[in-house]
């Protein structure tokens, strides 16, 4: 059995291929191009569990469209978004270097939450699970975030950084999914598809 990974990500890719599951990637349109169906843009008001399901649905639904317009292999379409939640507010993926700098000192001894939203779209139907984690960082100084932003790896990040790299040792203490934090709960996704007849 395969499934259509509606996803760029790097860490997705990976946490499927160790847990077994095989897949086809579809990549949707971004820039000027880009599907508004899939456009990740906070609504106004909108509460992080709210828009984490909203996205992730969206993605879900918008992969069954294109499996259907171009005629591709009859799978489950599996689809996530992750985002962080801080003080109420959402944060996502920074701007740039400084935008990213300046999440890192927000987040500098505080805890907050990493919402993951995973959506499986197959034969007409969409199904949807959240992990929600909390993260404690320990009191980073200025000068470790500009060497870790400098590196590069936080810019394609909710919340500019990623746990499975350097970042993991800003970590104090987490409460919840290690994967879901990466981007892919393997626990949820797996209970998602097995309800879609897959077997593990």
């Amino acid at each position: 059995m395969r499934i259509h990974l509606a996803s760029r990500s790097p860490r997705r890719r990976e946490i499927l291929g160790q847990i077994g599951i095989a897949f086809d990637t579809m990549i949707f349109r971004t820039g000027e191009r880009a599907d508004p169906e899939t456009d990740e843009t906070p609504l106004a008001g909108e509460a992080a569990l709210a828009y984490v399901e909203r996205v992730a649905r969206a993605k879900a639904d918008h992969g069954g469209r294109i499996v259907a317009w171009r005629h591709l292999a009859a799978q489950p379409v599996l689809a996530a978004d992750t985002t962080l939640e801080f003080e109420g507010r959402i944060i996502g993926k920074p701007y740039d270097d400084n935008d990213a700098i300046a999440i890192l000192r927000r987040l500098s001894g505080q805890t907050h939450r990493v919402l993951t939203g995973v959506a499986v779209h197959f034969a007409g139907r969409t199904e949807y699970v959240l992990s929600a984690s909390e993260v404690r960082f320990r009191s980073l100084d200025d000068e470790e975030i500009r060497r870790y932003v400098q590196t590069g790896e936080p810019l394609d990040k909710a919340g500019a950084y990623g746990i499975q790299g350097r970042a993991g040792v800003f970590v104090k203490h987490l409460a919840g999914s290690f994967t879901g934090v990466m981007g892919l709960p393997v626990c949820e996704t797996t209970e998602l598809l097995k309800g879609f007849g897959w077997r593990f």
